[in-house]
């Protein structure tokens, strides 16, 4: 891949009367030179990682980041969060949660550059690698993609969130994914060059794309939406037994279009492996009317985050601030 961005310069000159250069500026916007340096030292990075293998990689940086994350300041927002959600908990508990988390994001770090290669599912002999499935849910994926019919895949930052994406694209399902693109130009390209190996569609966030997003279900196709982080003017739901502000996108765009929702997840398991789950269509609450009430279908989308994070709250991004009222 050749540098995604161009480095312009500008020369100040003046010349004496013969002509010859007295002195020359170089002026850089030095949002340029960060983005260039940046994309230099994540290309180095990128590059010594894959030589190790999923594997390997996984290890090394997961260990890095659980000895060095505690330390970082973002670990005082897990540390608050951990304590007003699990109370019961000693403060050693929550300190080896912390860790844990710390650990977690690294393996994913880690395993992203390896993304195209992390599925080795095999019908025929399944379980065997490092992607296992309940027969249920390899069932699920099946009829998802052969009854013809829009659906919507919500899961959150937990485990390896990369790989429920991954698990449509392996089964044949036509799916688009949403995602943030980095504000890095070098690292936004990195991220788009490798998950296009391994996903489907790519629809970058913003303010045009729920446009896109419609259309794609109305196209009778799959969307895929991370949607566990604050999302500011989003719906007040209760999580954790606290308020906050939720996404009411998989909801709105459910009642618009009048197709299911799925919670789909992978679990991290020891030995480097992943179980996937995938949940049954999702009844969501109604109104009168009978169309999807946004406000509780999001939260009843939350209460299944919740579930999930309670299950292993080490393998969710509490490094989020994901509540933020202060009163």
């Amino acid at each position: 891949m050749g540098v995604p961005f161009k480095i312009k310069f500008h020369y100040w000159t003046k010349r004496t009367r013969s002509g010859q250069l007295f002195w020359r500026y170089v002026v850089l916007p030095a949002s340029r030179v960060r983005d260039f340096f940046v994309w230099i030292l994540v290309r180095g990075l990128v590059s010594g990682i894959r030589a190790l293998g999923p594997d390997r990689s996984s290890n090394l940086v997961g260990g890095i980041a659980r000895r060095i994350g505690p330390r970082l300041p973002n670990s005082k927002i897990a540390r608050t969060s951990l304590s007003a959600s699990f109370p019961e908990k000693s403060a050693e508990e929550i300190e080896e949660i912390v860790r844990g988390v710390w650990e977690n994001l690294g393996r994913v770090a880690g395993e992203f550059v390896h993304l195209p290669k992390m599925w080795d599912y095999d019908p025929e002999h399944p379980n065997t690698g490092r992607i296992e499935f309940s027969p249920r849910t390899a069932e699920l994926y099946n009829e998802l993609r052969d009854d013809g019919k829009p659906a919507i895949f919500v899961t959150a930052h937990f485990a390896n969130w990369e790989l429920p994406a991954v698990a449509a694209f392996a089964h044949g399902l036509d799916t688009a994914v949403v995602y943030k693109a980095p504000t890095n130009r070098g690292f936004a390209e990195l991220v788009r060059e490798t998950r296009t190996g391994a996903m489907a569609e790519l629809i970058s966030s913003d303010r045009h794309s729920v446009f896109t997003m419609t259309k794609v279900l109305q196209e009778g196709r799959h969307l895929g939406l991370v949607v566990d982080q604050h999302f500011t003017g989003g719906v007040p739901i209760t999580m954790f037994g606290r308020r906050t502000l939720a996404s009411p996108l998989p909801a709105r765009l459910a009642r618009n279009v009048d197709c299911p929702v799925h919670a789909v997840r992978a679990i991290r398991l020891p030995g480097n492996r992943f179980r996937m789950g995938l949940s049954e269509e999702m009844h969501l609450p109604r109104d009168a009317e009978g169309k999807v009430d946004i406000n509780a279908a999001t939260q009843k989308i939350s209460d299944v985050f919740e579930g999930w994070i309670r299950e292993k709250p080490e393998q969710w991004l509490w490094l989020h601030r994901r509540w933020r009222d202060k009163r």
